[in-house]
């Protein structure tokens, strides 16, 4: 786990219920856990506040954090993409994003693909991505500020099931995304009694929930939640999914407690306001 990413992370899962801030001796506490010296910590902020996605204050002696609008926003986005899964029927419509951007740009192109990934759309061809949801409204909002990025939108339907299926295969590795979910499981599976039984406890909670998330967190960025009827048989995504959720919930209070013992309950943010921000 790299030392930014459990920054936001500390921040996503605890430091919002308690205050949203955090001091600087704190977040040290937090990130020892987890093998950070302080020296790593101090370089981290200080370039997370330099990028826009940290913002600092003075509280007597001490220097009190804060993540910015922006990367609340971040954090909230992809928390709904972890946790998140659609639950309607299918209307058996696709939604195709047909994109063009300058040759000489190919950063602005691989940041497009890359948010196409992340809303669930995938590669049928080289500039088609499609999706069985429809995201398209969030595709043309994250690149409304990109003049160069041409967006054309695209509502239709297949012959029916099986040019479905197929052309799901043809989008998304769906085998290899199976069995990376099936070894989550069973990773993770067996440690539920455990979890149900009240240990780890301390560190060792708090650790292993972040490892949880870290483990897991990459998927939405592979998985286009597709629904059922064009998921290979013996799907192991949605029984992942329900591990995840049930390890994340098993592991919040003894993981919570350590954090309230290291930060204090409330304490990070010294006008003790809440930070109210939807979650999962």
């Amino acid at each position: 786990m790299k030392a930014r990413s459990l920054v936001f992370d500390l921040f996503g899962d605890y430091l919002r219920y308690r205050g949203g801030e955090v001091r600087l001796r704190g977040l040290v506490a937090l990130m020892d856990c987890f093998g950070v010296p302080e020296a790593t910590v101090r370089v981290v902020v200080t370039r997370l506040r330099k990028e826009g996605w940290l913002a600092s204050r003075r509280d007597g002696r001490e220097t009190v954090y804060a993540l910015t609008e922006a990367a609340w926003q971040l954090l909230d986005e992809g928390r709904a993409r972890i946790f998140g899964r659609e639950t309607g029927p299918w209307d058996g419509q696709w939604h195709m994003v047909l994109y063009s951007v300058p040759e000489t740009d190919r950063a602005l192109r691989e940041q497009l693909r890359k948010k196409l990934a992340w809303l669930g759309f995938g590669p049928f061809s080289s500039s088609v991505w499609l999706s069985p949801h429809n995201r398209a409204d969030q595709v043309r909002a994250a690149f409304a500020d990109h003049p160069a990025v041409r967006l054309d939108v695209l509502h239709a339907r297949s012959e029916g099931a099986d040019a479905d299926r197929d052309m799901a295969a043809r989008s998304w590795d769906l085998a290899a995304l199976d069995r990376d979910y099936a070894e989550l499981l069973d990773r993770y599976r067996p440690r539920l009694a455990g979890y149900r039984a009240g240990t780890p406890q301390g560190r060792d909670a708090l650790v292993e929930r972040m490892q949880l998330m870290h483990d897991y967190r990459l998927f939405p960025f592979r998985d286009p939640d597709l629904p059922p009827e064009l998921l290979p048989a013996g799907w192991s995504g949605r029984a992942a999914h329900e591990v995840f959720l049930e390890a994340h919930s098993l592991l919040r209070a003894p993981a919570e407690a350590c954090v309230d013992g290291l930060v204090g309950n409330g304490a990070g943010a010294a006008n003790g306001a809440a930070v109210v921000r939807s979650a999962s």
